[in-house]
């Protein structure tokens, strides 16, 4: 969940937020420092858990309060049963996964409803710079230069939308964010950010 300005971080969590029903589970994969399951447990009054492969972040979890589980979900997740956890939450966290289509298969099995955000990679300005500069583009949502980036996928809103049908996974709803504000029009274009609350 790198990258990202405060302003920003607050929008994406209010997003999520309104999307989990108060007092439910949630599995938070790639939870980072934990500071949306934190807020989560605060406002919701979720039973939440988290699995983090940084061991520094994990310290950071704990100190929180945040039951963590060092894990690279890269693995899968055999620990857990079908539709253990109300939501599994992938914020900022799917692109950098090395098998994306495994791990959100295995999401789709653990949760019942399963939320993903994620950097959007046909942005404008992420099209202006590799159109007219020819780079790789650095941007507020993808903020790293090639060399030192975690992304290991750049996928588009189009992109996830079209996976999901191919996929036959419901969206049951979204959200995109421009700069520090929600929009609806033309969010392949303009949103930097997209937002999917999704199941099967």
């Amino acid at each position: 969940m790198a990258g990202y300005g405060n302003d920003s971080l607050k929008l994406d969590y209010s997003i999520i937020m309104d999307m989990v029903r108060p007092g439910s589970s949630v599995l938070d994969l790639g939870c980072h420092k934990g500071e949306l399951l934190s807020i989560l447990i605060r406002e919701n009054d979720v039973r939440a858990h988290g699995i983090e492969i940084d061991e520094k972040a994990i310290y950071e979890c704990v100190a929180l309060g945040i039951g963590v589980s060092h894990q690279d979900i890269d693995n899968g997740l055999s620990e857990y049963g079908d539709r253990s956890f109300d939501y599994v939450i992938m914020n900022q966290s799917l692109q950098q996964v090395k098998k994306p289509d495994m791990v959100l298969k295995e999401a789709l099995r653990v949760g019942k409803e399963v939320i993903i955000g994620f950097p959007n990679f046909a942005h404008y300005k992420a099209r202006f710079q590799v159109f007219f500069k020819g780079q790789t583009p650095v941007t507020q949502s993808l903020p790293y230069e090639w060399y030192e980036t975690p992304n290991l996928h750049f996928m588009s809103i189009s992109d996830f939308r079209n996976y999901c049908r191919k996929r036959n996974i419901k969206i049951k709803s979204s959200a995109f964010i421009m700069e520090n504000r929600m929009i609806n029009m033309f969010p392949n274009f303009f949103a930097r950010t997209g937002i999917f609350l999704i199941s099967r």
